[in-house]
Parts: C-alpha cells; sequence; structure tokens
C-alpha cells in the first residue's frame, strides 16, 4: 500500500511542477488589476468615449428569435466587450502569450 501512495504522490508533484510554468489568465488579471476595462451597463456610446474606437466591431450574434437577444462584440488590443441591446454585459482580457491558460481572442 505504501509503494502505491509513495508513486501517486510522486506523480501528482511531477504533475504541478510541469504546470508551474502556465500563466493562468485570473493570475495576470490580478496583478494588472489597474488595466481598465468597461463596467457592466455602460453603453455603446460610453465606452466608444472612455475607451476609443474599437480595432474591430464583429458581426452580432444571436437575435434570430424574439428569445435570444443580439450580442454585439468589439475588440480593442487587450480586451473584448460583449454587448446586449446596446449595454455592456462582459468584458474580457485577451490571451496574453501562448503559454498562458484562458480565453483565447474571438473567432473572427
Amino acid at each position: 500500500m505504501r509503494p502505491f501512495l509513495a508513486l501517486t504522490a510522486a506523480a501528482l508533484l511531477a504533475a504541478a511542477g510541469g504546470t508551474s510554468a502556465d500563466t493562468l489568465l485570473i493570475d495576470r488579471v490580478q496583478q494588472e488589476a489597474g488595466m481598465a476595462m468597461p463596467a457592466r451597463g455602460l453603453s455603446m456610446s460610453e465606452v466608444e468615449a472612455r475607451f476609443g474606437a474599437p480595432s474591430e466591431r464583429l458581426d452580432p450574434r444571436g437575435g434570430q428569435k424574439r428569445q435570444w437577444p443580439t450580442i454585439h462584440r468589439w475588440v480593442y488590443p487587450a480586451f473584448t466587450v460583449y454587448f446586449e441591446n446596446s449595454r455592456v454585459i462582459d468584458a474580457v482580457a485577451h490571451q496574453a502569450s501562448p503559454g498562458e491558460t484562458g480565453p483565447k481572442p474571438p473567432i473572427r
């Protein structure tokens, strides 16, 4: 029984050591607490006034049926803003490097 526990512990330590090189998105975002991103509830015009024009406005998604709202996505260099009915519902930081675990830039 003890050899099994020792092998299990060794395997867990080896796996933990291999993942320590990865950067979690949440860690980076917490480190960059000063990074300004749009707050929920801001209008599209307020976002554009505070952050400038987005580098890209992606095609709206959803809205085919009355039960699904249309979601608009604006891409800025460091984050993407999601709007529902012209109000911010979320802003998500982009992945900073290939080794970082977290949301990837939006599909275009």
